[in-house]
């Protein structure tokens, strides 16, 4: 039966959820051609890439794989990784994005797409349809449960009378079906219609006791579903790749190639710390706080984030997730060390931009917006985005001069102070006397504002689909 329950703030974010994706995706639907209807053109329409300089590729929507963001543009670890393979080869990407892993095989098997990359694991099963591609992403299987389920199962003899759903074609379902081979107590159904997403939806709202998912699902999605909880991990690690209809073995041969080359390994890697590196340690009780003052706080100043957006350029969803970052949303907020205000100003910075109140929302977020902004403005303009972002928000933390620190001890330690990814590690050396010792600003508490832009990128994922 198909669910009817709405997308709420909670559950669709950062437009990951399938269960909330475009209803134009369906399963005969391009990407390129969304809304239109268009059938499957079959095998024998279909030219190689070589001759037609288009690789047509079947994903699904989801968090692990394509979506699109705030501003519509498609993204996604799958959708990066094979525009970056297709970029290789001089081609384009035609996307055909489909609701579900079975929709996604069944495009396979008709044969009127050259690669699947849609998170599927690689099964002997699946060898015996389809060629096998490249691998990239390495996962587990986890067993998720709702946290009311108590006491959670830790082992299979304990999974008892708890209801299990599980996406069908998936490889969760060959998983259950080996365990079930050893506890005759063990049972599942398989959903037909609902993502692996959409049924982590379900097991967060109390709908349904458990489901499977792979570990990068869970990390993305628990930070938007809180009540979540990983009661045992049902496989060893094993990889994720891509699949290709039956014929396909030079193309096969090839994306195998490529993934493990020095370009494809570097892909990977931009894919890991853009969507998965910066998720820290789970903290239910923030997740729940977060999702709960959506509700309740967010409203109140989600017009003075969008005003800020217009006036400085900077996106009012990372202003929020800063402001919530800063003060919870709080705008009598004050620390030790006497900041004050929802974008927890100074006195000093306060003054600077012309803010008289810091308690005062309005002014609050025009002077915190457009001291980032002047942060952004003033990092050279070598830096791209997001990094260049991501510094505007440590100097916003740390303070310019730590910051200037910071790059000056890159370029003597042969990193790169343009890339964020080199800065978190440089950044806490600042705290390392051997370090801030030879710095003109001195000692700082580097790992701070590591630890604010992790926690910033975190809160804005939650928070992107309230400004949407």
């Amino acid at each position: 039966m198909r669910s009817t329950f709405p997308c709420v703030i909670a559950l669709c974010l950062s437009g990951l959820l399938s269960a909330c994706s475009d209803p134009s995706t369906d399963g005969n639907t391009s990407a390129k051609a969304a809304g239109t209807g268009e059938q499957p053109s079959g095998v024998n329409a279909l030219k190689s890439p070589d001759e037609s300089g288009v690789l047509r590729v079947a994903t699904r929507n989801g968090s692990t794989t394509y979506y699109l963001d705030r501003q519509e543009t498609p993204t996604g670890p799958e959708y990066d990784l094979a525009e970056a393979f297709a970029k290789s080869k001089g081609w384009t990407v035609d996307w055909v994005v489909l609701p579900s892993t079975a929709a996604v095989l069944d495009r396979l098997e008709v044969g009127d797409v050259h690669l699947a990359a849609a998170g599927l694991t690689h099964l002997p099963s699946r060898d015996a349809d389809f060629v096998r591609g490249g691998t990239h992403t390495q996962i587990t299987e986890q067993l998720v449960c709702n946290r009311s389920q108590r006491p959670l199962p830790k082992k299979p003899a304990d999974i008892g009378e708890l209801t299990i759903r599980v996406t069908a074609h998936s490889s969760y379902v060959e998983t259950l079906q080996q365990m079930a081979e050893l506890n005759p107590n063990l049972q599942f159904e398989e959903d037909p219609e609902r993502s692996t997403e959409r049924l982590l939806a379900q097991v967060e709202q109390g709908e349904l006791d458990c489901t499977v998912a792979d570990s990068n699902i869970v990390q993305v999605n628990r930070r938007f579903m809180p009540h979540l909880d990983i009661a045992m991990d049902l496989t060893d690690v094993h990889g994720l790749g891509w699949y290709l209809p039956k014929g396909e073995k030079t193309l096969a041969k090839e994306t195998s190639q490529w993934l493990s080359s020095d370009d494809g390994r570097l892909a990977e890697a931009g894919v890991n710390y853009r969507y998965y590196a910066y998720i820290g340690d789970f903290d239910f009780v923030d997740s729940r706080a977060l999702t709960r003052r959506i509700d309740d706080r967010l409203p109140k100043y989600r017009d003075l984030f969008v005003d800020a957006e217009a006036q400085t350029g900077l996106p009012a969803d990372l202003l929020a997730a800063q402001a919530y970052q800063e003060s919870h949303w709080d705008p009598l907020a004050k620390s030790p060390t006497g900041v004050r205000g929802l974008m927890m100003l100074t006195l000093n910075t306060a003054k600077a931009w012309g803010v008289d109140n810091r308690l005062d929302p309005e002014q609050s977020v025009d002077g915190g917006a457009r001291y980032l902004a002047d942060r952004h403005r003033r990092l050279p303009d070598t830096i791209p985005e997001p990094d260049r972002t991501f510094l505007a928000l440590a100097s916003y933390n740390i303070g310019r001069g730590h910051l200037l620190d910071a790059r000056t001890l890159a370029r003597k330690l042969g990193r790169n102070p343009d890339s964020w990814a080199d800065m978190r590690e440089v950044l806490p050396l600042l705290a390392d006397k051997q370090y801030y010792s030879q710095l003109r600003y001195g000692y700082a508490r580097g790992y701070e504002p590591v630890h604010y832009v992790s926690r910033i990128r975190n809160y804005r994922d939650v928070i992107e689909t309230a400004f949407r």
